[in-house]
């Protein structure tokens, strides 16, 4: 027969902390089913007074919704700016297609992207023979061997770009040149064509974390203005 005391020893242990927290994990609607216990329960709060439950949970949710405002403003913002550059495309595109020489298309160019894109300085660098015109640099120019890289990747490369590529894009503006910039390679297919530079004074405007989808749309939009007006003007003579 067991006595008293064998019953004693044989008396169920205290739950473990652990054991409690794999029963509510269990069973989260434990609580639904005894609110009385969430006005009973402390918790610590991060100033140092101890919140019940409820208060702790609904201090929570306000932070939560509050980081969630601050995405939603976030995203409202990036949609605004990038509806802004749409149009700004849009307005470009327009307007290399009215015209009417290669001059024109890059004199466009220019413009358009000090003016809309926040530029400083805008280059377009062609590859092509300099005796067409001061915009064409020869192939082998080491000034054009120094986007070899670029013309590979077929990708723009943001922020501060090479002392070859600075030089190439940017001659004479040593002191007073631009402290961030953007090389955009211009491509015939696979061909290269040349080199959209744009540059800032603000360090901060062209950095290598930017977005470039733009930037590829650029490439095309300009790429193609150019054939088309290099198709139809008459060839360099002899």
């Amino acid at each position: 027969m067991m006595n008293i005391s064998d019953k004693g020893v044989l008396a169920e242990e205290p739950l473990s902390e652990a054991a409690v927290a794999a029963y509510l994990r269990a069973h989260p609607d434990f609580f639904e089913r005894h609110l009385p216990l969430l006005e009973m329960m402390r918790v610590p709060h991060p100033c140092g007074e101890a919140v019940s439950l409820v208060e702790r949970q609904t201090g929570l949710l306000r932070e939560r919704n509050r980081a969630l405002e601050r995405k939603l403003v976030d995203l409202v913002q990036v949609a605004r700016e990038n509806e802004g550059l749409s149009r700004r495309m849009y307005q470009l595109a327009l307007g290399l297609m009215q015209a009417d020489s290669l001059d024109g298309v890059l004199a466009t160019t220019q413009e358009q992207l000090r003016n809309g894109f926040r530029a400083d300085v805008v280059v377009v660098r062609l590859c092509g023979d300099p005796r067409q015109g001061l915009h064409f640099t020869a192939p082998d120019d080491p000034a054009m061997r120094g986007f070899d890289a670029l013309f590979e990747t077929r990708r723009p490369r943001c922020g501060r770009l090479s002392e070859v590529q600075y030089q190439a894009l940017f001659p004479g503006h040593d002191a007073n040149g631009p402290r961030s910039a953007v090389a955009v390679p211009l491509l015939d297919g696979t061909r290269p064509l040349g080199v959209l530079g744009m540059g800032s004074h603000d360090d901060t405007r062209f950095h290598p974390g930017m977005g470039t989808l733009f930037l590829d749309y650029l490439s095309e939009i300009i790429s193609h203005a150019i054939l088309h007006r290099l198709a139809v003007e008459p060839p360099l003579s002899a």
